[in-house]
């Protein structure tokens, strides 16, 4: 039995080809608006698909996704999966030297990229000695320089609607480029068959996976209509595509935007009558919370059943807000990674006195790094995963040695995040490993310091990162955003407010008022920018 994306895709195509499978919708003022049935987005991503392999592009090669979220996105990651090609994410934040060892690293043979950043591809892309093919979105400036690119518009008028591909393997590979906190981006590998069962639940992320790729569609073509996914971070991130997916494998309908604008995504959520939304962490929800306390006082989020985070925690004081504007949607802190696709989701009891504490499913488990052996109840070990997980990072050998093993026949993947499991199997997540502080010999994780601080009332974000220190080797410092109107605390005001929270060796010796916490498109912490924020010989309080 072979489980491939495009295949399976198809299959739910033909399941329900009248039902309404994407809708695209810009800010107001553009008039931007587009919806596709499955049966068009199928024959839309078919154009693209042909368009390629008539340019040359054959299976196995890489693609780069340079873009925004829109139709064009997931049209073209189907595209590459129909006709082999394997897509891989590009994150537009990037300036020119990081573009040229992404393009490089990856060994893109061809690029989609938004018109936008004509410049900057204009400038990597001469660079990058495999990239032979471009294909550019929307219009470029008039008089800017730009590269040589096929129009994306012509190319999909150009291309054939129908299938005629050649036979696909569950062995065909999506790469997912990660940045995670620190160091260069890696390129993470997958079997396609393999993410479709870590990465998007087996067709029921909620329920059993499906036992035979047939029984996708059927499940599908026995209901399944009236539910909207809305995954608001950029496509870029592998979660928000993978989100995605989930719907079209349940023959649902989803939403995208081309930018998180949270006043947009409230007014989306009423008019389309959205179910599930994913974002990531307070970073995401803290400003619907403001936009729905002010501007969008009112909207009706009635058909709001979920909003799930990864990558990033939803506070308890943050969820606490939200629940009380939106008393009837459920709150999920999902945990998983690009390594790992979905690993579980946190308890009902999850939360600054007991820890992030997770429901993990049976792939799951927390080993000894140096043996990979499990760990005894309330021993530190690190995260891993077995079963379907990817081959490795793509052109790094010695990361791929160091992240994934081979343990009773199976194969493991070793995540970064520190962990113990209790005797009743559930896991409590400590932190990720590289962004442990060492103070005086006890170990404080950046993340529960965090949520300590973000129940502070004059709090609205937070990052902690360690400070070189004479006594302790390192003391814990914090970086706070302040909630507008509110008056600055002093750290000793902000060191009360912590003692009821935490032990007192995690409490931050040091406190940084920032404008604003920097962190990604998709709301994950920037813990490099907190470190130069906090640096030595920034003084005790800024």
């Amino acid at each position: 039995m072979e489980y491939n994306l495009a295949d399976l895709f198809e299959s739910v195509v033909d399941a329900v080809p009248d039902r309404e499978a994407l809708v695209y919708l810009d800010h107001p003022g553009t008039g931007a608006e587009r919806r596709l049935t499955y049966a068009e987005l199928d024959g839309a991503a078919n154009r693209i698909a042909h368009h390629l392999i008539d340019a040359g592009l054959t299976p196995g090669e890489h693609l780069g996704l340079h873009l925004y979220n829109g139709i064009e996105y997931l049209q073209t990651v189907l595209a590459c999966l129909k006709a082999r090609i394997v897509p891989v994410n590009v994150n537009y934040r990037y300036v020119a030297d990081e573009l040229v060892y992404l393009y490089r690293d990856a060994d893109l043979a061809a690029l989609v990229f938004d018109a936008e950043f004509d410049e900057r591809v204009a400038a990597a892309a001469p660079k990058a000695q495999k990239l032979r093919h471009l294909v550019r979105v929307g219009t470029p400036a008039a008089g800017a320089p730009g590269p040589d690119a096929v129009a994306f518009a012509d190319a999909e008028a150009a291309g054939d609607p129908g299938r005629a591909f050649a036979p696909r393997s569950a062995d065909d590979q999506f790469i997912i480029y990660t940045g995670g906190t620190t160091g260069l981006p890696k390129g993470v590998m997958w079997r396609q068959e393999d993410l479709f069962f870590s990465g998007l639940g087996g067709g029921a992320p909620t329920g059993d996976p499906v036992k035979t790729p047939q029984e996708l569609a059927e499940r599908v073509a026995s209901g399944g209509d009236g539910i909207t996914f809305f995954p608001t971070p950029p496509l870029m991130h592998g979660t928000s595509t993978l989100t995605a997916f989930i719907g079209f494998n349940f023959g649902q309908r989803v939403v995208v935007h081309r930018k998180f604008v949270p006043e947009e995504v409230l007014r989306t959520i009423e008019r389309e009558k959205v179910t599930s939304v994913s974002l990531v962490g307070d970073a995401m929800l803290r400003p619907l919370i403001d936009a729905l306390r002010g501007p969008l006082k009112g909207t009706d989020c009635s058909s709001l059943f979920s909003v799930s985070s990864s990558g990033a925690i939803m506070s308890d004081s943050v969820r606490a807000e939200f629940q009380s504007l939106v008393p009837t949607v459920m709150l999920l802190n999902n945990f998983g990674s690009s390594e790992s696709g979905f690993n579980g989701t946190a308890t009902a009891d999850s939360g600054p006195e007991n820890g992030f504490r997770i429901q993990v499913n049976s792939r799951t488990a927390v080993v000894d790094p140096a043996t990979y052996e499990p760990v005894a109840p309330g021993e530190p070990g690190r995260i891993a995963q077995r079963g379907h997980v990817p081959l490795g990072y793509y052109n790094d050998p010695r990361k791929t040695a160091e992240t994934f093993f081979r343990r009773g026949g199976e194969r493991w993947v070793l995540l970064g995040d520190m962990a113990t499991v209790d005797a009743d199997g559930i896991v409590t997540v400590l932190g990720r490993g590289s962004q442990c502080i060492n103070t005086g010999g006890e170990k404080v994780y950046p993340e529960e310091v965090e949520q300590a601080l973000k129940s502070h009332p004059d709090v609205y974000d937070a990052l902690v990162a360690g400070v070189p220190d004479e006594r302790w080797g390192n003391h814990v410092a914090a970086v706070v955003q302040l909630r507008e109107g509110a008056s600055e605390p002093s750290l000793d005001e902000v060191q009360a407010h912590c003692r009821t929270r935490l032990a007192g060796y995690k409490i931050p010796r040091q406190l940084v008022i920032a404008p604003r916490i920097q962190r990604s498109p998709s709301g994950k912490a920037d813990y490099r920018w907190a470190r130069s924020i906090v640096a030595p010989g920034r003084g005790p309080q800024v």
